[in-house]
């Protein structure tokens, strides 16, 4: 157990940086409206948990621990919407599509009705 929190902590903190690293890189080259840093982000993170995902189900006796730093440590603190993108996907993967469509709905316009109300309180 020691071990896997050794892991998520590192890859947590590895994923942080990298990400703060990544975006400040592309806000610098191309400084404008559109959010092109946490967009690239979400797509490097999502790219990354289907590679991994696909690794571990194809090959199980790969170690768990890495697993978990990797997936939870360092794509959860990179981006959150690389597990996002991945329990949607399992959804479907399981036939679940209906329960897909409705988590993913309500995922972002919640999230997004959310992130307006915390605003909204500290005005």
């Amino acid at each position: 157990m020691i071990w896997t929190l050794l892991a998520v902590a590192a890859g947590g903190a590895l994923g942080a940086l990298s990400r703060f690293a990544i975006g400040l890189g592309l806000t610098v080259l191309w400084p404008n409206a559109f959010p092109l840093g946490t967009f690239v982000i979400n797509l490097l993170g999502c790219l990354a948990i289907g590679i991994l995902y696909g690794l571990w189900l194809n090959r199980p006796e790969l170690s768990p621990v890495m697993q978990q730093g990797l997936m939870i440590g360092f794509l959860g603190a990179f981006t959150t919407f690389s597990t996002f993108s991945l329990d949607a996907w399992r959804l479907l993967e399981n036939g679940q599509s209906l329960l897909a469509l409705g988590y993913i709905l309500l995922s972002v316009c919640l999230c997004l009705i959310a992130t307006w109300a915390g605003l909204m309180l500290t005005r």
